[in-house]
């Protein structure tokens, strides 16, 4: 069951899963901790490695409170909720884990709050967290369309019916996604000194380049899913297998 706390006025969900260091997931655009985490495996290869999970819903999403206002969904702002809700559980250092919409919000807390981010892991989205990704206007009008087939934008089309699937409140996504996919400076993302795994398919038209990114982050390593694309990579075996090893190697003691 989740529980809620207020992060600042607006009352976020999250759960908690296991025991051992922490990571914490941050979900895409459209998405919610459940669909993006649990249905696809994550908590239970995570807890199943030893790690204490948190996962949550970002602001208009999920069991979160709606905002039906895009300025409430600027991306340093749902990073805030993020760094909240580690101070509301009073951890000083976690790992964590976005996707897509949550790997630009993961990017904002890792610049902002370092010493808060013991490695940070990118998933669905490399270099186009600098060069951008559009289609913003086209996926708000889908979502507010009064029925999809009057959809005819072939992505726009394609969060409209995850999001019908995952019977989202499609006003506060619209607001969403107008806001929310804020350019990053590439000389910001160059201080993030932690360590950090790029993850993306090899079919994802949403990403970008992961070894772009990589060659971005002065301590970063990629992996590209083959045959993946945006929306089927999340649960992939591989995907999870690197990110075990990759905590693995952080948590490790050294010499």
């Amino acid at each position: 069951m989740a529980e809620k706390f207020n992060s600042d006025g607006v009352e976020i969900a999250y759960q908690q899963w296991g025991e051992g260091p922490p990571i914490l997931l941050i979900h895409g655009f459209a998405s919610n901790r459940n669909v993006n985490w649990v249905d696809t495996g994550w908590v239970k290869a995570l807890t199943g490695a030893g790690h204490r999970v948190i996962a949550f819903d970002n602001r208009g999403h999920g069991d979160s409170e709606k905002l039906y206002d895009k300025a409430c969904y600027l991306a340093p702002m749902m990073a805030e909720d993020a760094r909240r809700l580690l101070d509301h559980l009073n951890i000083e250092r976690s790992a964590v884990m976005g996707y897509s919409m949550g790997a630009r919000i993961s990017a904002f807390l890792t610049m902002h709050h370092p010493a808060r981010v013991g490695c940070v892991v990118f998933g669905g989205m490399a270099s186009n967290l600098v060069h951008g990704v559009g289609g913003a206007v086209a996926i708000a009008q889908a979502l507010l369309a009064p029925k999809l087939a009057d959809v005819t934008d072939r992505e726009a089309r394609g969060f409209r019916i995850f999001a019908d699937s995952t019977k989202a409140d499609k006003p506060a996504l619209a607001a969403c996604i107008l806001s929310s996919r804020v350019k990053i400076k590439a000389e910001a993302l160059a201080a993030i000194q932690c360590p950090a795994l790029v993850v993306a398919g090899e079919l994802d038209e949403v990403a970008g380049s992961v070894e772009g990114l990589v060659a971005m982050l002065p301590n970063a390593k990629g992996l590209v899913l083959p045959k993946r694309n945006h929306m089927n990579a999340v649960g992939d075996s591989g995907y999870k297998d690197a990110v075990l090893g990759f905590l693995g190697e952080v948590d490790a003691p050294g010499p």
